[in-house]
């Protein structure tokens, strides 16, 4: 039987025996309905927990909306028209408008990366991208966590926030008050509320996540005034919008999301072969490795993941790839969170704490040393990947090994009924 993943801007067909394939995991079935603007429009017409945007602005009000980089899916060129036609409603001038892109500690975007952020709005717009004058103190959250915004965003008397919703591996779900707490913030503040990753509830798919509540705590001393999060299909058409309150809405999102991709299972796999479904998510192996994070709950100890991802940029942020490159084994990684936690490195274990209880071959078109110092095993091709798996499996088993397939493992997330 043939199967295919998303690797970059291309895919790639593997053969497998289909009586050895537990299930290819997609998304569960989507009622057919509207989609794109036509259901952003619906959420804007009826908010959670808020008035209508347009009640909540008046002319002459500076409004700061803040969306996503394009390392994620959102689709902001859908989604940005239908909340300008909100402002406008109210009299908001498109100069009194800044629109900032919530870089978090992602690098600035390219002019082809804002126009195709923008659509219709590229040029109309100010834009605030990783050029800000400064910053602002707004307080500490119960934590420890500085909440320290970027000073324009601050500023603006308004705040509007776009978002996707999808898991998040220690924040639970995404969107909501992430827009503010990483995407305007600091290294130190992102650093302090993601040191919370450790602790045992700081899981994909629970929205009471400590990292979440931390956040949404800093959120609220800066004042997010209202959201507008998405739901995408696997083909990255928006399916569901929820808009209003920052968290009354991002939870009506979330759950959403779990009745389209928390998807049961009553097996485990000894192979799972899993992608981002390609770009924009597998840009590098910092994006990539939520991919892998959700392929983890499904793998047996000793098992194999195969996990692709073009990973075009590289590893993608400095202190992961150091991490990785001056350990001796994924042991050590650990040990240094242990000791010292950091951005990038988190990320560098979460990685090694996998590779401490099954194999990873990932396919992808990094260098194979670049690869091997992440203590993976490099592969071209899907086919040859699997292949390898497959007969490693079959010598440490002695049996036919069972695969799972996760085309889009970003998103689905196996939910373990065994």
């Amino acid at each position: 039987m043939r199967y295919e993943v998303g690797i970059g801007t291309r895919t790639e067909g593997f053969e497998l025996p289909e009586e050895d394939v537990i299930e290819v995991m997609h998304a569960n079935p989507v009622a057919s309905g509207p989609t794109g603007e036509k259901v952003v429009r619906a959420s804007l017409e009826a908010p959670i927990g808020t008035p209508r945007l347009r009640e909540l602005v008046r002319p002459g009000q500076t409004v700061c909306v803040i969306t996503s980089d394009v390392t994620r899916p959102l689709p902001t060129a859908t989604v940005l028209p239908p909340v300008m036609d909100e402002l406008h409603a109210a009299g908001v001038r498109d100069e009194d408008v800044l629109l900032a892109i919530a870089l978090g500690s992602h690098r600035p975007q390219t002019e082809d990366e804002l126009r195709a952020i923008m659509g219709p709005y590229y040029g109309r717009l100010r834009v605030l991208n990783g050029d800000s004058r400064g910053l602002a103190h707004v307080g500490t959250t119960s934590h420890g966590t500085p909440v320290d915004v970027l000073a324009e965003v601050a500023a603006a008397d308004v705040r509007v926030a776009l978002g996707n919703v999808e898991y998040h591996y220690f924040a639970g779900y995404s969107g909501g008050a992430k827009a503010i707490m990483p995407g305007c913030s600091t290294f130190q503040a992102i650093q302090a509320n993601h040191s919370l990753m450790v602790d045992p509830a700081a899981h994909s798919g629970n929205m009471e996540s400590p990292v979440r509540l931390d956040l949404e705590e800093a959120c609220a001393m800066v004042g997010l005034d209202f959201i507008v999060n998405v739901v995408l299909d696997e083909e990255k058409n928006v399916v569901y919008s929820a808009a209003g309150d920052f968290v009354a809405a991002q939870r009506d999102a979330c759950r959403k999301l779990d009745a389209l991709y928390g998807c049961e299972l009553h097996e485990y796999a000894d192979v799972v072969v899993v992608s981002q479904g390609g770009a924009p998510k597998d840009l590098n192996l910092y994006q990539l490795q939520k991919a892998l994070d959700n392929a983890k709950h499904p793998v047996r100890d000793g098992g194999v993941i195969v996990l692709v991802g073009s990973c075009a940029e590289g590893l993608g942020q400095d202190t992961f790839a150091q991490w990785m490159h001056e350990a001796r084994t994924p042991r050590d990684v650990v040990d240094h969170l242990q000791r010292d936690f950091r951005l990038g490195g988190h990320k560098a274990a979460a990685i090694a704490q996998i590779e401490l209880r099954c194999d990873v071959y990932l396919v992808s078109d990094m260098a194979p040393d670049q690869v091997r110092d992440c203590f993976m095993t490099p592969f071209a091709h899907v086919q040859d990947a699997v292949d390898a798996a497959m007969e490693s499996q079959r010598r440490r088993l002695g049996r036919e090994p069972r695969v799972l397939v996760m085309p889009h493992g970003g998103s689905t997330l196996p939910l373990m009924r065994v």
